[in-house]
């Protein structure tokens, strides 16, 4: 959607400036002119009813850019002012997401609705389809009561003419846990206690209402240290740009890290670690055990469903121990993970070994900023040969078989995978937890995102495109080997 395209490109707009205005020395001067900059007095107003409100939202947007929260805001501070605070905080703000309140529409609410295309038919289905007394018929038309109806959309699927219909709020519908309702004023608020960090609703909204908070400006002053900066990249990137990942590498190195690792290595550690963990539980006689790796999905268990704990592995992300890796061989130096994913942001702010996260949007903008041309970068020699399988972890179904395949067919694995997040599929699982045992396999794979980790709300490609990447990419690695005991 042009919608979608538009949302991004205005993210990346803020911050290729923002990046320039730090590179440039006179980062707070530029910060807070930025919304006065890209809509300059008499500029063409391409979204929003007036100049005035396009600026207000670009300064929202150059807020979270910088890393602040839009609901703290007091509309008098000065983008400058959140510019220095950049500079001087010594960590990350320990929330991800935020909500750019002037942005939101503050959607109709979700309800199932009768359109003009209701032809008064005699049949009358819909009334007889409905359980629970919600349709009644006035001057010869279906009209739903709003306080009656339980939106099953048994109605929407009788209606001959498809005169019924459901509105949607895109990112109460996108949110698998219920985390984004309204507020008293109608605009989105995120129920922390609840939320993901899945993005799901940052990606579904058509005006870009919420926003991710960026460490771009701390990683950029890593960068501008006397300190070795280690950038740990996700092969999820294989797939989203035309250049293979050891250009991407190549362009990492030019943008001022010192050292790139393929998280892929880490990858290898996981794949074999879970495969012990799976083969100890089913000795122990359990029935079931999940996979770890995506952090949406254990922010799901610890605050939604914490019956499924005791299925979960308690092997490490791929991410971990690839900055586990880094940090004993670079002793000092700082980590930075480069993915596609919004709730690596959560998890890479509780773990030890990850000192910042950067999103391939983010990435894409540093590249832009700096006018680095990946195409004409050299190809970078990863000091590690990573597997097939590791890579494969971007891809729904590559976690299971990683363990599979790491487990040498010494134990029965009968895969399954849980292909993105939502309110079904989370109330299916609740029933495993209860009954400690899983009707489809024994080895659960679980992606919050359908289709694996390139389908990440902060991925730059489609996801059959970017899939068909990663899959040629770990074509080209051999099959891990399995431990020898």
């Amino acid at each position: 959607m042009q919608t979608e395209v538009n949302t991004v490109l205005l993210r990346r707009e803020v911050m290729v400036r923002l990046i320039k205005a730090f590179l440039s020395g006179d980062f707070q001067k530029q910060a807070d002119t930025l919304p006065f900059d890209m809509r300059p007095k008499h500029a063409e107003v391409p979204f929003r009813c007036c100049i005035h409100k396009e600026r207000a939202i670009l300064r929202e947007r150059a807020i979270a850019a910088l890393g602040g929260s839009v609901e703290l805001d007091d509309d008098k501070t000065h983008l400058g002012e959140y510019a220095q605070r950049a500079l001087d905080r010594e960590k990350p703000d320990n929330t991800v997401l935020t909500v750019i309140d002037t942005a939101c529409q503050g959607c109709v609410p979700s309800r199932i609705y009768v359109t003009d295309l209701c032809q008064g038919c005699v049949a009358r289905p819909c009334t007889t389809a409905c359980a629970f007394g919600a349709i009644s018929i006035k001057n010869g038309r279906s009209v739903i009561d709003g306080e009656k109806c339980k939106s099953c959309t048994k109605c929407m699927q009788v209606c001959p003419y498809s005169a019924i219909v459901k509105i949607k709020v895109p990112c109460e519908d996108a949110c698998p846990v219920g985390a984004i309702t309204k507020n008293g004023s109608g605009h989105a608020q995120i129920d922390v206690s609840r939320c993901l960090s899945c993005g799901a609703c940052m990606a579904s909204c058509p005006f870009g209402a919420v926003a991710e908070k960026s460490q771009m400006i701390d990683i950029l002053r890593a960068i501008k240290s006397d300190k070795k900066v280690v950038a740990m990249i996700a092969p999820a990137i294989a797939g989203q740009t035309p250049a293979s990942i050891n250009k991407v590498a190549s362009g990492l190195i030019k943008a001022g890290f010192d050292v790139v690792m393929e998280v892929a290595e880490g990858a290898d550690i996981t794949a074999k670690n879970e495969a012990k963990d799976f083969a100890e539980r089913m000795e122990k006689g359990d029935k079931f055990m999940t996979t770890s790796c995506c952090a949406a999905y254990r922010e799901m268990v610890k605050k939604i469903v914490p019956e499924l704990k005791p299925y979960v592995s308690d092997t490490a992300t791929p991410m971990h121990y690839t900055a586990e890796l880094a940090k004993k061989k670079y002793p000092g130096c700082v980590t930075v993970f480069i993915g596609p994913c919004v709730a690596k942001r959560s998890e890479g702010l509780g773990d030890e070994f990850v000192d910042y996260v950067m999103n391939f949007e983010e990435m894409g903008a540093l590249f832009v900023a700096m006018s680095i041309e990946l195409a004409q970068c050299d190809d970078y020699v990863f000091d590690v040969e990573t597997s097939k399988q590791a890579r494969n972890f971007a891809l729904t179904g590559g976690v299971a078989e990683s363990v599979k395949v790491a487990g040498g067919g010494k134990v029965d694995v009968r895969p399954t995978c849980v292909n993105g997040l939502n309110p079904k599929v989370v109330r299916e699982m609740m029933t495993w937890a209860k009954k400690g045992e899983c009707p489809l396999g024994n080895i659960v794979e679980v992606m919050a995102c359908e289709g694996g980790c390139v389908a990440g709300a902060a991925c730059l490609n489609n996801k059959k495109i970017a899939a068909r990447g990663v899959a040629a990419y770990a074509d080209k690695g051999a099959d891990i080997k399995p431990d020898e005991e």
